[in-house]
C-alpha cells in the first residue's frame, strides 16, 4: 500500500501513534538478510523507535532486531480513554486498533452501522472483537478512506471515532462529498512523562537511527529534549544519524522543526521504515 501524501494525526503506529495512515509491526523471517546487511564484526547501529509500550512497541523491537540493529525503545506516545462511545450512524470509521479496542472494551457493538477501518491491522482488531468489517481501503490512510467512500457517502451519516489527534482530512473529505459526519474523540494522546533517553543518546551522538512514526512522535521528541535540556544538541545528534519518517506529513513536521529526513518509505507501516533506515545504515557503512 502506498503511504498517506496528506494525511498523518491518527493511526496505529502509535496507538494511535497519532496518524491517520495505517501504521503496523511486522516481523518476517528472512528480514534481517534482506535488509541488515553486514557481518559478525560490524558495528551494530542503534536505532530508536517511539511507539506506545505496549505490543506495537515489542513487535517494532524485534524487527529491529531481527534487521540487525540495537533498538532504543522510547515511548513517545501514552494513550488516555476519554470513556467516549461512538455515536449512531449509517457508517463508522475506524483509524487505529487503539479506537477499535477501547470501542469494544466499552461494550460497544456495531449493531446496526457499517464498520470501515483505516488499514489491516484495524481491520484485524475489529474482527477480533467480533465484528463484520465491510470496508477496508486500499490505500491505507484519511485520504484513501475519503476516496473509497466517494461513491457511497452523499447522504449517509459517517462517524469517525478516533483520538484527539485525529487528521482533519478525513472530516472534511466525507463533507466534500456530501456524507452527514461526526466526530467521537475515544482517546487522548499524550507524552508519557519518562521519555527521552533517545533524546539524550542522540545529544550524546549514541544514537544511528530514529524511526519516526507520526508527526507527534517528532513534536514529543523535541520536547521530552528540550525538558532534559538537549534539543538543540539532541537535532544536531540526528543531523548524523538516519532519520525515517512515516508519511510526508510526519516529514514535513520534522523538516519544519529543523530535522534532516534521510527516508520516507512508499509503504505506509512501520516494517518498510524500518527497513529503509537499516538498510540505509548499511549503506552508509559500506560507502
Amino acid at each position: 500500500m502506498t503511504g498517506a501524501s496528506d494525511a498523518d494525526r491518527d493511526a496505529d503506529v502509535d496507538g494511535g501513534d497519532a496518524t491517520d495512515v495505517e501504521t503496523t509491526g511486522r516481523t518476517e523471517s528472512g528480514a534481517a538478510d534482506s535488509a541488515a546487511g553486514g557481518g559478525d564484526d560490524a558495528a551494530t547501529p542503534t536505532v530508536a523507535v517511539f511507539r506506545p509500550d505496549d505490543d506495537r512497541l515489542s513487535s517494532a523491537v524485534e524487527l529491529l532486531d531481527s534487521l540487525g540493529a540495537e533498538p532504543v525503545p522510547d515511548p513517545m506516545l501514552a494513550v488516555e480513554p476519554t470513556g467516549a462511545t461512538p455515536a449512531p450512524a449509517d457508517w463508522t470509521v475506524f483509524t487505529s486498533k487503539t479506537g477499535v479496542e477501547l470501542a469494544a472494551e466499552s461494550g460497544w457493538e456495531p449493531s446496526e452501522t457499517a464498520v470501515a477501518a483505516i488499514g489491516p491491522s484495524t481491520a484485524d482488531a475489529a474482527r477480533d472483537a467480533g465484528w463484520t468489517v465491510d470496508l477496508v481501503p486500499d490505500e491505507y490512510s484519511s485520504t484513501g478512506l475519503v476516496r473509497a467512500f466517494s461513491d457511497r457517502a452523499a447522504g449517509v451519516s459517517v462517524e469517525v471515532a478516533r483520538s484527539d489527534h485525529g487528521s482533519p482530512v478525513l472530516l472534511d473529505g466525507l463533507r466534500d462529498a456530501d456524507a452527514d459526519v461526526h466526530e467521537t474523540v475515544l482517546y487522548r494522546l499524550v507524552r508519557p512523562d519518562d521519555s527521552g533517553d533517545s533524546a539524550e543518546r542522540a545529544a550524546a551522538g549514541d544514537l544511528d537511527g530514529a524511526c519516526f512514526t507520526s508527526s507527534l512522535t517528532v513534536t514529543h521528541f523535541l520536547d521530552a529534549a528540550e525538558e532534559r535540556g538537549v534539543r538543540d544538541a539532541a537535532r544536531d545528534g540526528l543531523a548524523d544519524a538516519v532519520v525515517g519518517c512515516i508519511g510526508h506529513p510526519t516529514r514535513e513536521t520534522a523538516e519544519d522543526a529543523g530535522v534532516d529526513v534521510d527516508v520516507v518509505p512508499a509503504e505506509a507501516t512501520f516494517a518498510p521504515l524500518a527497513e529503509a533506515v537499516v538498510e540505509r545504515l548499511r549503506q552508509d557503512e559500506e560507502s
